[in-house]
């Protein structure tokens, strides 16, 4: 927010006595805001992030905007490597000398919370800020009653595709599958006229199995079923709806026209479509490997539109009152209307708030400028979040293990699920 809006703000709340104080996005004065003299040293606040590149420096660039409009907070970022992030984490727990904001994967959020405390944001944030965020993203930081941590950044997996090899096998690369039924048609055209696999799937579970899980979980929602029960104190995947999702993987496998094989496959230009991530557009946008479209993900004509949910979430450690406080009103801004459209047109990661995700002015900006993306966006409302708990590290690898073992052909699509089960209830049992 600007020097003038600030002003005007404050005047309106009748508090031109306080030199200083902020303004929550909207025009509202900001709840007990830190550091109100002008005499007083501004508060200090640390962010710790793993972005890079254009991220990291657009991140920056904002920082220094709120930075320059407050002088009231002075805020340093640093990046930490997304490797060493939470082992950094730990050791600045033990130390004491915990950053006041942590940005990083919204799946890392049970654990950070376990790490120190964070502060509850309902408290300290505009209920019109939090109230405008995509419910599924404000759902996976809601722990214990409190809203521990809110998003800065998504993204989503959606249906992506090889025009050449579509316009090679005779079908239409301007009409993709909406439906199994279909992707399983065009999959095996595909593979039938180029014999290329039609559909890539994260069939192998690799170091920490969230690959193949990840993308089980969009087929496991579409046909009704859960991963994990309301609670996340048992699985909830080895039922019929689970049963579905796993044979529609092993027909297209049965079939040819997906593989049992490492993920790269469609990357590289060698398979017809895959499930891939609304990221890869800004990747590949600057040079595409190859002529490639996106549509948002197929799902059963008897089931629902599902998606699944990526990104950052910022938490704020209750390093002290002031700190918290501070914290929390620069999220506030960051979560404005106009930071959130900035961020997203910079960075191409998808809207976190449904006033922007739904606004002329970023639609407009994705149809001119990045059309590629507005099948995710479009999907976001359809989104579903990963179980808030911090055993999903671990229940994402023994789930995609035995998983693993169906995809193989090693064996049956009922004993595989059964397996499963059995080894995500018992990663839950140990704790």
């Amino acid at each position: 927010m600007n020097k003038k809006l600030r002003i005007a703000a404050l005047t309106a709340a009748g508090l031109l006595a306080v030199a200083g104080c902020g303004a929550q996005p909207g025009g509202s004065p900001t709840t007990g805001s830190p550091a109100t003299q002008t005499q007083s040293a501004p508060v200090k606040l640390t962010i710790w992030h793993y972005w890079d590149g254009t991220n990291a420096d657009t991140f920056d660039a904002m920082v220094k905007q709120y930075d320059d409009a407050h002088p009231e907070v002075s805020i340093t970022t640093s990046m930490v490597p997304n490797a060493d992030f939470m082992t950094k984490l730990r050791a600045s727990a033990s130390s004491k000398t915990l950053p006041d904001i942590a940005i990083g994967d919204l799946v890392w959020v049970p654990q950070i919370n376990q790490i120190g405390t964070l502060a509850d944001l309902s408290a300290l944030m505009p209920a019109a800020t939090l109230s405008d965020i995509n419910p599924a993203l404000t759902t996976f930081g809601n722990i214990g009653g409190k809203q521990v941590s809110v998003p800065v950044s998504a993204n989503n997996i959606g249906y992506m595709y090889n025009k050449t090899l579509f316009q090679q096998a005779g079908l239409d690369p301007a009409k993709p599958p909406t439906t199994w039924d279909e992707l399983l048609a065009d999959a095996k055209t595909i593979k039938e006229k180029t014999g290329k696999p039609g559909y890539e799937l994260y069939t192998q579970a690799g170091d920490n199995g969230e690959g193949l899980t990840w993308n089980f979980q969009v087929n496991l929602w579409q046909a009704g079923g859960q991963f994990l029960n309301a609670d996340n104190s048992a699985a909830a995947f080895n039922t019929p709806e689970g049963k579905k999702a796993v044979q529609f993987w092993m027909d297209l496998i049965n079939s040819g026209a997906s593989q049992y094989a490492p993920w790269g496959t469609f990357e590289k230009g060698q398979a017809g479509s895959a499930a891939e991530g609304s990221w890869m557009v800004g990747i590949w946008a600057p040079d595409p490997p190859f002529d490639f479209a996106t549509a948002q993900a197929p799902y059963p004509a008897d089931g629902t539109p599902a998606t699944n949910l990526g990104g950052e979430q910022a938490m704020v450690f209750n390093n002290s009152d002031a700190t918290a406080k501070a914290a929390a009103d620069f999220l506030a801004w960051f979560l404005d209307p106009a930071q959130v459209t900035s961020w997203s047109e910079t960075t191409g990661m998808l809207p976190v708030t449904n006033s922007v995700a739904t606004s002329s002015t970023y639609l407009d900006w994705v149809q001119n400028t990045q059309p590629l993306l507005l099948p995710y966006v479009q999907q976001m409302k359809d989104a579903h979040a990963r179980p808030n708990t911090p055993l999903y590290p671990a229940i994402s690898l023994a789930f995609a293990q035995q998983m693993e073992k169906i995809f193989a052909g090693q064996v049956s699509v009922d004993d595989g699920l059964t397996a499963a089960e059995k080894a995500v209830n018992d990663v839950i049992a140990k704790g």
